[in-house]
């Protein structure tokens, strides 16, 4: 007997709708980042009114395992959220996926060999969803794990290729799919699911290889889509309705974002997933330390800055890595007492994941009716006395506009080489994860701040004149 369950067999059921419901209203309120702390929260009353739910089963016969795993979990989580720093959000990103995709390949696993011990053989439609399951949850695991050690600069973040790896690739998937019809349309011997186990943890370390840093936004949210898609197939495999809901929900989602994501690259999911972009390019640094650039120091820029009338601040991953978001508040906050327009204008794939930048001005109370996306902004830029790059590169360069040898031709940029005076913090003229030179830091309207983001931007608060 369950423990609660008998006296009350709908109570799950409606804990369940509950849970439903607020997932997808979750949703919906964190595609506004107006409405995204409302979001976050009615997810968290989703997660948790699941789980109690599940824990009312008449299926749960025993709490002791399930409480002790729920501890364990807690003290890995919990320390993961309140101490990786809002710039390794990314990070904390692939190790979710990580985590959750291997407690579905987990269960997927435990529901093959408890068939097995208890002599009962799975039907064809239940052997499928775990099939599916198992190859989405390992592969997305090590895949997100391998995400993570480029996020973190643990492995090179540079493409690492071989010749025939698309082949090497390709032919170990179609191995694994075999073995997983075998499985689907007959009881297999015993080494055939531990196989099918290895083939599908290699090729998620295998899918992740060839993909340089440049493309980690969009592999993240691909990423995000496996993982929804193993909790799918799981829910069909447990007969479990909010599974199937939450997981289809979560799949989707994730591969619209990838979609988007691929767009603002001008990228095709087999460029990213097969081709090699950000591998830099031989003699790049080279070639840039041999063109000059025009340099300004930070009271050059506090002047000129407090002449303009119009400035759009362009964030990107160095602002991230130097924590400049605060400093920069008090510059904005200072420009805007002086009478000064400043807006932010926001790239869909700056830093290490969608949405990284929004995060990091948000955490800095930076209000969000200055935050622009690409397209809203874009036209303003011709208008604008100063743009304002920190730490951004790549999305910026307009070698994507005109150069058809660029690896980033195509990508849509930021406009920035378009306002009458540019001005980019950057630590040094090295290139970006496209490993190529930025036409814009050679332009004669360009002037280059040297040093670390929040360094360079406090001074240049600091430097403002004093105003009347």
């Amino acid at each position: 007997m369950t423990p609660g369950a008998e006296a009350a067999p709908g109570i799950w059921q409606a804990a369940y709708i509950v849970a439903a419901l607020t997932i997808v209203l979750s949703i919906k309120w964190l595609s506004s980042p107006v409405t995204a702390r409302r979001g976050v929260i009615s997810g968290e009353f989703g997660l948790l009114f699941a789980i109690i739910g599940t824990l009312l089963r008449q299926e749960v016969v025993s709490f002791e395992w399930i409480l002790v795993s729920m501890a364990i979990g807690a003290a890995i989580g919990a320390p993961l959220a309140y101490l990786m720093p809002m710039t390794a959000v990314p990070q904390l990103t692939a190790l979710s996926h990580a985590f959750g995709a291997f407690a579905a390949a987990l269960v997927g696993t435990a529901d093959y060999y408890k068939a097995i011990a208890e002599g009962h053989p799975l039907t064809g439609a239940t052997m499928c969803a775990i099939v599916i399951e198992t190859v989405l949850g390992y592969l997305t695991c090590t895949a997100s794990v391998m995400a993570f050690g480029k996020l973190q600069e643990i492995i090179p973040t540079r493409p690492m290729t071989y010749k025939g790896q698309n082949f090497v690739n390709l032919t170990l998937f179609a191995i694994a799919v075999a073995l997983g019809a075998w499985m689907i349309y007959e009881p297999a011997p015993p080494w055939v699911f531990p196989a099918y186990t290895g083939l599908s943890l290699l090729f998620g370390v295998l899918l992740i290889l060839p993909i340089g840093g440049g493309d980690m936004p969009t592999v993240i949210a691909l990423l995000n889509s496996y993982a929804g898609a193993a909790c799918c197939a799981m829910g069909f495999a447990l007969g479990n309705r909010l599974l199937i809901i939450a997981g289809a929900v979560n799949a989707s989602s994730g591969f619209i974002l990838s979609v988007i994501m691929c767009k603002a690259m001008n990228r095709s999911f087999t460029n990213v997933l097969f081709g090699a972009f950000g591998q830099v390019q031989e003699g790049g640094s080279t070639k840039a330390a041999q063109r000059p650039v025009r340099s300004a120091t930070a009271e050059d820029a506090a002047q000129i800055l407090s002449s303009a009338r119009k400035v759009i601040i362009v964030p990107g991953y160095g602002m991230a890595v130097a924590q400049a978001q605060h400093k920069l508040r008090e510059l904005s906050d200072s420009l805007v007492k002086r009478g000064v327009d400043v807006q932010f204008a926001i790239h869909p794939v700056a830093g290490r994941m969608p949405g990284h930048m929004n995060v990091l001005l948000a955490e800095a109370d930076i209000p969000y009716d200055r935050l622009h996306e690409m397209e809203d902004i874009n036209q303003d830029f011709a208008e604008t006395d100063v743009a304002l790059v920190i730490g951004a590169n790549d999305v910026v360069n307009p070698a994507a506009r005109h150069d058809k040898n660029s690896p980033i031709y195509g990508m849509p940029i930021l406009d920035v080489d378009k306002a009458q005076t540019v001005m980019v913090i950057k630590r040094s003229m090295n290139p970006g994860f496209a490993g190529i030179d930025n036409e814009l830091y050679y332009m004669p309207r360009t002037l280059m701040l040297f040093g670390d983001a929040k360094a360079v931007v406090g001074e240049i608060a600091k430097e403002l004149p004093v105003h009347a």
